[in-house]
């Protein structure tokens, strides 16, 4: 390989690395290799050997692609791509107010044209061609002042795709029934197409913000972060609906593992019986004590989880987890805070829609008296008021930041209840480096109930392992 692929290679694992794709040295080493007996010209191949010895899991490809089509881009700027049929790319006629002319409105409508056939019949290598030369006419725009930069929303709203559909409709069903399969099907294809030429334009603009400002600039903020790696804290609405098929596997593994160390953990009660008539054999000393199997049971969970804004969207995952575990334990109580306590199990019976659940619980549930985080006020009222939900056979599992707004955090009152628990565990969302600053009081709760720093899937996931 020449010295200018060889940086190529390492930067590109470097920033596979730094997106959350895992690449071991032994693995960025199996690529070298398999380069040496691909055609580097066909960059397809090129993608295929990459993406075979350097992506494990699923969710890490589409990080993989957009990444590799910034190191390895299929064209360079300069000549720009004229798809066939398709207006000429270039400057779309303006007047000097930014309207289009006639003869731009021309060229705009010729494009739209283009675009219609590929959405119900292009090729992929057509849509990102046309994709391309629609990016050099409409892509650039300014960016502030004496400053230009590309765009994807620009390309977007002059060709607005989503207005082909009532066209394209009557074309494709011309004598034919509305509203049946044959709808359906060219609506979904549309719909398809139309996703399509967006991540194509997405793709191009990348490339070529990439050639202007430095693909390592563009490359850390191009990738989504792996689902298992997105932070808690600053999940999207998206995230968490992206998160919601992660829960129930979670949930059914803290079960068993939870299961798991009450077996180890227990002996059962001692067999009189039994222990006499083994200790004939050591002249009725009782050496070796024998206890009755424990009686199996699913095991009892309390969680008691922080719902104030400052973890919203961890609190809206904790939620769904806590909603999924009441099929896995024989008995799941559920406290939210903010300044003051409430039982929230009634929002989550079986059956209940869980986004129901949650804007009835926000609704209705009495967790706020002045709306400012109060660890030490919520912990003692919980005492007071539910601390019979905490038992012998209790798992207590607390999710939350530990931050108190300088509040007293009422730590003998946190003792008392992991001393009647089973066990206890602390999920904080924060990043460990942010514990014990500002108003965290981490390490006071962390001396009384082991906690864990909990930001991410991944780390649920690891913390859920750990149990066993």
């Amino acid at each position: 390989m020449g010295e200018s692929l060889i940086d190529r290679h390492v930067g590109f694992v470097r920033a596979l690395r730094e997106a959350g794709v895992p690449v071991s040295v032994a693995e960025g080493l199996d690529a070298v290799r398999a380069l040496r007996v691909i055609d580097l010209a066909e960059r397809e191949s090129l993608r295929a050997a990459y993406a075979a010895t350097l992506v494990k899991r699923p969710a890490h490809r589409p990080g993989f692609d957009v990444l590799f089509d910034l190191w390895f881009p299929p064209v360079v700027s300069g000549a720009p791509a004229r798809p066939g049929g398709a207006a000429e790319a270039g400057k779309t006629a303006q007047t000097a107010g930014g309207a289009q002319t006639a003869e731009g409105a021309e060229r705009t409508a010729e494009a739209r044209a283009r675009l219609a056939g590929l959405l119900t019949g292009g090729s992929d290598a057509e849509m990102r061609e046309f994709a391309r030369a629609m990016v050099e006419r409409y892509g650039r725009q300014q960016a502030g002042p004496g400053r230009q930069n590309w765009f994807s929303y620009s390309v977007m709203r002059a060709l607005s795709p989503e207005t082909l559909m009532a066209g394209i409709l009557r074309e494709a069903l011309a004598g034919r029934e509305r509203g049946g399969l044959a709808e359906r099907a060219v609506r979904d294809q549309v719909n398809a197409g139309i996703r399509r030429f967006e991540e194509a334009v997405a793709a191009d603009v990348r490339r070529r913000i990439a050639e202007e400002s430095g693909v390592e600039r563009i490359a850390r903020s191009a990738v989504r972060p792996p689902l298992d790696q997105v932070d808690f804290l600053r999940a999207t609405r998206e995230d968490l609906s992206r998160l919601r098929r992660e829960v129930h596997p979670l949930a059914r593994r803290l079960a068993t593992r939870l299961a798991i160390r009450r077996r180890r953990g227990r002996r059962g009660r001692l067999d009189f019986r039994r222990t006499v008539r083994t200790s004939l054999q050591s002249g009725g000393v009782p050496l070796t004590p024998s206890f009755r199997p424990p009686r199996p049971h699913r095991p009892e969970l309390v969680v008691l989880c922080d719902v104030s804004d400052s973890v919203s969207s961890f609190a809206h995952f904790t939620l769904l987890l806590t909603y999924a575990l009441r099929e896995q334990f024989a008995k799941v109580r559920a406290f939210g805070f903010v300044d003051t306590v409430d039982e929230i199990t009634r929002f989550f019976q079986r059956g209940t829609d869980v986004v129901d659940a949650m804007t009835r619980m926000a609704n209705e549930a009495d967790m706020v008296r002045f709306g400012r985080t109060n660890y030490g006020y919520a912990l003692e009222r919980f005492a007071e008021r539910h601390g019979d939900a905490v038992g012998p056979k209790t798992s207590l599992l607390i999710l939350g930041d530990a931050r108190s707004n300088y509040q007293p955090p009422a730590l003998d009152t946190l003792k008392a209840l992991a001393g009647r628990a089973r066990n206890a565990y602390w999920l904080n969302p924060e990043p460990r480096a942010q514990w014990d600053t500002g108003d965290s009081v981490a390490s006071g709760y962390a001396a009384v109930v082991p906690m864990t720093e909990c930001r991410n899937v991944s780390q649920l996931t690891a913390f859920i392992e750990g149990l066993a």
